[in-house]
């Protein structure tokens, strides 16, 4: 609670009390609050390690709250961060909250993972009812390109 100090003509020493709010803590706890929220939001991304190919295709925008399945090396399968069976896949999909069948699931398979692996779990999610599936790359140059270049020559990116 407030005061307000006043060189009136009262004999009083009471003080009178004063009904303004001081919003200076509440100033502090806002900005405090942004600051977390600006750190955490980049850590909230998916932080398994894979080594994703590039692709010169154009981006395009991203849901809120992307679903990413991830092929590992070693062909483990995550939905999110979350490692799962490969039998358990559609399983963990369906319950997961705020999923539909309609909702995009975003693959993303290690430039080690083989072709037919990432066909099986291609299969697993169609059969699951799951059709609307994009598969993620690195925004970039292929490798190839970068290779062709002599040595001691700019990288060109090839023109579309």
């Amino acid at each position: 609670m407030g005061v307000s100090l006043s060189e009136g003509g009262d004999d009083d020493d009471d003080f009178a009390e004063n009904h303004e709010i001081n919003v200076t803590p509440f100033i502090d706890v806002i900005l405090v609050l942004l600051i977390i929220f600006m750190v955490a939001a980049p850590l909230s991304t998916v932080d398994l390690p894979i080594d994703l190919p590039s692709s010169t295709a154009t981006p395009q925008k991203k849901p809120d709250k992307p679903t990413y399945v991830s092929i590992k090396p070693d062909l483990s399968l995550a939905i999110g961060e979350q490692m799962v069976k490969r039998i358990d896949l559609v399983r963990s999909l369906d319950a997961a909250p705020n999923l539909t069948k309609e909702n995009p699931i975003f693959v993303r398979s290690d430039r080690a993972v083989p072709y037919g692996e990432l066909m099986d779990v291609l299969e697993i999610l169609r059969a699951g009812g799951y059709g609307k599936i994009k598969l993620v790359a690195l925004e970039g140059v292929p490798d190839g390109a970068l290779q062709a270049a002599p040595p001691g020559a700019a990288p060109v990116a090839p023109k579309p």
